[in-house]
């Protein structure tokens, strides 16, 4: 075991404290704001210095030693999601309609842990960025950060950030290069046909039954058109239309969750979308348009950044709880979009599995999920490893 990684559990109990203090009082995206003055109290408090408002509720902490140009990023995320907890624990959430189903609570506590370590123990040679993000589930706050200029007022040469994954064991530090996780479209299909009674369908254009013709042609799309040994999702996951048995609608609407591991898939599977809702709803004389509402791109980790990490996690842990290349998921995150801009890598560190039993094993997402306290020791070690090797070379 390293000597951080001792030092931080020794602690530990301080920042499992923390971490559940921001789990019973969890806040949705870009309204964080006990959240980040939180976090932003207790990294003045160590000597960072400190921006606020950067994606609104978003807080950047700098640290800079020593002359060197090397320049870091450390991205957690602080956002809950609006789920009601179920799990009955002595820390749930305080807020009806609102828990931290995603672990956020325990990425921002691992961070936070790192920070203090780093700011009085760590010995490094250039600056670190420590990023706490606003808004990551489904909203983009990192594309709001970057808007308001995060990478033009923090520089990084590279950027890192972890995320817990249920179905492993605890501690355990899963990586990949290449593409990681999936591309995310959210897309609307609004069909307008001419209303009428329902015992003369003749005199109408049905959206209705246009409607289930494009769903049924939608599930072509990956069978079709994707290469077999390509990823690609095409889900709908809502039909809304009409309110009587007698009554053909005016109009109805399809929502559409659409994922790939590929750039090039992702851009075919939008076109494939346009024409084949198109062109379905002319055969059925009604009209169709498309709607792309913001989505997430393809989170890519890149080679060198993903070798550094991984050397980092074996010498930590040992490579009998590293898994040097995970499979990817199809899951998404708007972390994709600082690894569009700036080179680096996104990990993962096991939460439980079958098992350990208990909420850590649970999926997040779920009203029955919690972090487990056990990784706050072994992420904050990471983070300060990952440091101080970035940033002495």
């Amino acid at each position: 075991m390293s000597a951080t990684l001792s030092v931080l559990q020794a602690r530990a109990s301080a920042f499992t404290a923390l971490r559940r203090d921001i789990h019973q009082h969890p806040e949705i995206g870009f309204q964080e704001f006990r959240t980040s003055d939180l976090v932003a109290e207790r990294l003045t408090q160590w000597g960072y210095e400190v921006t606020r408002g950067l994606g609104g509720t978003g807080v950047v902490g700098q640290l800079k030693r020593g002359s060197g140009s090397r320049r870091l990023g450390l991205r957690a995320d602080m956002d809950a999601l609006p789920i009601q907890e179920t799990t009955g624990l002595p820390h749930a959430s305080c807020y009806a309609g609102l828990m931290h189903a995603c672990g956020h609570d325990g990425h921002t506590a691992m961070l936070l842990a790192a920070a203090e370590h780093i700011a009085k123990s760590a010995t490094f040679d250039g600056t670190l960025n420590l990023i706490f993000q606003p808004a990551e589930e489904s909203l983009g706050g990192a594309r709001k950060m970057m808007e308001d200029g995060l990478f033009d007022r923090f520089p990084c040469d590279a950027v890192f950030a972890m995320h817990n994954l249920p179905g492993f064991r605890p501690g355990q530090l899963l990586l990949r290069e290449g593409a990681t996780m999936a591309s995310s479209e959210n897309i609307v299909v609004h069909i307008e046909g001419t209303g009428g009674h329902g015992a003369m369908p003749h005199l109408s254009a049905d959206p209705l039954v246009a409607g289930s013709a494009i769903v049924m042609g939608l599930q072509t799309i990956v069978s079709r058109n994707v290469p077999p040994l390509q990823m690609a999702v095409i889900t709908i996951g809502s039909f809304q239309s009409g309110v009587a048995n007698n009554v053909i609608p005016q109009n109805a609407t399809l929502k559409l969750s659409v994922r790939a591991l590929d750039r090039g898939v992702r851009e075919l599977l939008r076109s494939r979308i346009v024409e084949l809702v198109e062109l379905q709803a002319q055969s059925y004389r009604v009209t169709a348009k498309v709607e792309f509402l913001p989505g997430y791109p393809v989170l890519v980790n890149t080679p060198e950044e993903t070798a550094m990490a991984r050397e980092v996690a074996v010498a930590l842990v040992g490579a009998d709880n590293v898994v040097l290349q995970t499979e990817p998921l199809t899951a998404s995150e708007d972390f994709a979009y600082m690894l569009d801009q700036v080179p680096g890598s996104y990990l993962f560190i096991g939460n439980g599995d079958a098992d350990n039993g208990g909420h850590g094993a649970c999926m997040v997402h779920n009203p029955n999920y919690d972090f487990e306290d056990r990784n706050i020791p072994v992420g904050a070690a990471f983070w300060v490893a990952l440091s101080e090797r970035f940033l002495s070379s």
